[in-house]
């Protein structure tokens, strides 16, 4: 298994940063992709690719916020956007995008798992559902299954991220690592 990172609460904004720009290079792809396919196969995609336009604003919007809450300054800067005249091409290039975003906010979630950031993380489970959505539009529009490569940790190794419920009750409980209480009338 590869080496992780310490991640730190400054290490998180950096990246929170990094998934922010992501966010608002998929707004400006799907508003761009929505308007400009054309033609009858592609009616359908790119109605879909106008309501993925709006998740991804809600996104990005969340993680400006949880940005700002662990005081660092939310990025104006998009990552670079991809086009093309081929509606094939663009809707590839947003599936890339979508599989990279996928993989980040599993790493994320897990980041802010390490560092008692589980409000950080319950939010960006509730975005990865919204991405992981978008991947399935996106492959299905393409005629293709969702890539399974690089979504893990490994190449081909998808790693599940754990519901909230189920990572608490793996926690000890508070009593854990306390010696147990004396009975009364019972020598030491």
């Amino acid at each position: 298994m590869p080496h992780e990172e310490t991640i730190t609460r400054e290490r998180l904004v950096t990246l929170l940063n990094e998934d922010l720009a992501r966010e608002y290079q998929a707004i400006i792809s799907y508003v761009i992709y929505s308007q400009v396919l054309k033609g009858a196969p592609y009616m359908s995609i790119a109605a879909e690719l106008e309501k993925h336009a709006g998740q991804e604003l809600q996104h990005a919007l969340l993680i400006a916020k949880q940005i700002d809450y662990f005081g660092g300054d939310p990025t104006s800067t998009p990552k670079p956007v991809r086009t093309s005249d081929k509606a094939e091409a663009m809707l590839r290039f947003d599936l890339e995008n979508e599989n990279e975003t996928v993989r980040n906010y599993r790493e994320r979630i897990r980041q802010a798992e390490a560092l008692g950031e589980f409000a950080l993380a319950e939010d960006l489970r509730q975005i990865l559902q919204q991405e992981q959505e978008h991947q399935i539009d996106l492959a299905t529009a393409l005629g293709i299954d969702v890539p399974k490569e690089g979504l893990g940790r490994e190449r081909g190794a998808a790693q599940p991220v754990e519901p909230v419920a189920a990572v608490a009750a793996k926690r000890p409980p508070a009593s854990a690592g306390r010696p147990p209480a004396r009975k009364p009338g019972r020598p030491k």
